[in-house]
């Protein structure tokens, strides 16, 4: 597939550069290696991209509309947005990273060689030129520039042509595009497909490619979650992307495994974003004014609030009685105390979501679970075994702390009161 056709089929939507969490990374010597290799036709690799069948219409890239499918660009992203910013001269709509490491690249007619404008090597040097600019005016424009340039020499104006013509036709070169297509192709297998194929370089998690999809059919649907993120950060809670996909996935579909969350419609993730909003907020308020865990540091188990939130989805985003509620967080203690999902997230969260499906008894039956996979749920001295605030049980003392009316040493104040949370010190003292 030509370069051109590749960045008209972005501003189309018929290719979608998906949001990956780690946006445009490539410096200058990059980009300038890139433009090197192209303009000797020397091979840059192959794309890769996922085929999948958008729920609506509406697709990243100009605000157009598509119909049929769209191809997510999971691997050679860094090429093409590199690409897309020279020739069109703007970032993609997606862009989020430095556009200065593509802008304002210049080509040398003698030696052949791209970079970056520098004034004073530049200016009012015909034989320098503006590679966008060469890319959207094409080649006539600069051979009538340096016809008209009295240090100009007429003898070499067939060699500049070529020269010219050969980087304007960069946007004619065909690149490989290798397409993972099919029903059986999930988010599981194409991540496995992508690590495999990209071995030595940044790792395609399940998260990235359930987000990849959701973007590509609602473009702001990074920007909305980014802005969840920003709120509980002011609370002091720092939660990631993936960490609010797992819990809209647990809300809406009851499943931890990110398929089913890429099977989602737009309307559906957007309604169980919003419900996830509203839930995570009622949770952290219950943890904070119940156990006192008021900051990120001794949150605990962080991957046990998908669980709770479905949980609480369940029964309409309300709890019967305090009793409930106090059944409910006696479960959310135990699991970092022991470290119930310090290992396969995925398949532990799916037992514990597989538990509690049928709402009757369901805390009985996960409190249970908890109970046998343990032996018991007794603490022992030797449990505080160690020191620091890594030790998983620390944050069971800063809740005893705060809900066991101790005081400061220093003023006498309760530590349980409102105006002291935020100033709570901790000492070296690992008591």
């Amino acid at each position: 597939m030509k370069v051109i056709d590749i960045l008209s089929s972005i501003d189309l939507g018929g290719i979608a550069l998906p949001e990956f969490q780690r946006g445009y990374v490539w410096n200058r010597e990059q980009v300038r290696g890139l433009m090197h290799s192209l303009y000797r036709r020397y091979p840059v690799g192959s794309l890769l991209v996922w085929v999948t069948r958008p729920e609506s219409e509406q697709t990243r890239g100009s605000g157009q509309l598509t119909t049929g499918a769209v191809r997510l660009l999971l691997d050679g992203q860094q090429r093409i947005t590199t690409l897309y910013g020279i020739i069109r001269g703007r970032p993609p709509q997606f862009f989020e990273g430095n556009g200065q490491a593509f802008a304002n690249l210049y080509f040398h007619l003698d030696d052949q060689s791209f970079e970056f404008y520098g004034p004073l090597k530049m200016k009012d040097n015909p034989l320098w030129i503006n590679v966008t600019e060469l890319m959207q005016n094409g080649v006539g424009l600069f051979i009538s520039r340096l016809m008209q340039s009295s240090n100009f020499d007429h003898s070499n104006i067939n060699t500049y042509i070529n020269r010219l013509t050969a980087v304007e036709n960069i946007k004619q070169i065909e690149l490989h595009v290798e397409e993972v297509a099919g029903e059986d192709k999930t988010i599981d297998i194409v991540v496995d497909i992508f690590n495999r194929v990209n071995s030595g370089g940044t790792t395609l998690s399940k998260g990235d490619l359930a987000l990849a999809k959701i973007g590509a059919e609602w473009p702001q649907a990074r920007g909305a979650m980014n802005e969840q993120l920003k709120k509980w950060q002011a609370r002091g809670f720092s939660f990631k992307l993936e960490w609010l996909l797992r819990c809209v996935n647990a809300v809406t579909t009851g499943k931890a495994l990110f398929l089913y969350l890429a099977e989602l419609k737009t309307p559906q993730f957007q309604q169980g974003l919003m419900e996830t909003d509203a839930l995570v907020d009622t949770l952290l308020d219950m943890v904070v004014s119940r156990l006192g865990l008021d900051n990120d540091r001794v949150l605990g188990s962080r991957y046990s609030i998908p669980l709770l939130a479905r949980y609480l989805a369940q029964r309409g985003g309300t709890l019967t009685n305090r009793a409930e509620r106090d059944q409910l967080l006696f479960w959310y203690i135990h699991t970092f105390l022991w470290g119930r999902y310090a290992g396969s997230t995925e398949s532990v969260l799916t037992q514990d979501l597989t538990v509690i499906e049928s709402p009757d008894g369901a805390l009985e039956r996960l409190i249970g679970q908890l109970r046998r996979n343990r032996g018991n749920l007794r603490l022992a001295p030797n449990d505080f075994g160690g020191w620091g605030r890594t030790n998983r049980f620390f944050p069971l003392l800063y809740m005893l702390t705060r809900v066991g009316h101790a005081r400061d040493w220093a003023s006498g104040t309760d530590l349980t009161s409102e105006a002291s949370r935020p100033a709570l010190e901790l000492l070296s003292i690992f008591p």
